[in-house]
């Protein structure tokens, strides 16, 4: 048997859709809030465009990326950012998408889940959290 602590537990609503949380996300002295799904099956983090505009980040001056989902696939721009994702802050890159009509924003793997320890009970609407060090 192998034992685990966490420092966060967050109760979230399990009738609806995802594991959504709040997430802030800063460049320089700005920041944001949003909500955001952790999402493990995302390789990356990535966010709607409006939010890195809002920040002052010209969205097109990041590395480009395509991602592919099971039906498509768009642009996205890569950025170095702090996120803080309840109580944990992390300088991560992190993808805004190119085009307006994205509007999921979602945390990924790299970026953010290879960053913590993630305890999931779904059944009773727990999440654990803890950084990884």
């Amino acid at each position: 048997m192998e034992t685990i602590e966490f420092e966060t537990l967050y109760n979230y609503n399990t009738l609806k859709s995802g594991i959504t949380v709040l997430v802030k996300i800063y460049f320089g002295n700005e920041y944001r809030e949003l909500n955001a799904k952790f999402d493990t099956g995302a390789e990356n983090c990535i966010f709607e465009r409006k939010h890195g505009e809002r920040l002052g980040i010209e969205i097109e001056l990041g590395e480009e990326q395509i991602f592919s989902t099971a039906n498509s696939h768009f642009i996205a721009y890569k950025h170095e950012l702090k996120l803080s994702v309840l109580g944990i802050e992390t300088t991560s890159d992190v993808y805004f998408a190119k085009e307006e009509s994205f509007t999921r924003n979602v945390l990924g793997r790299q970026g953010w889940l290879d960053r913590i320890k993630f305890g999931l009970i779904d059944y009773e609407g727990k999440l654990f959290l803890s950084e990884y060090k």
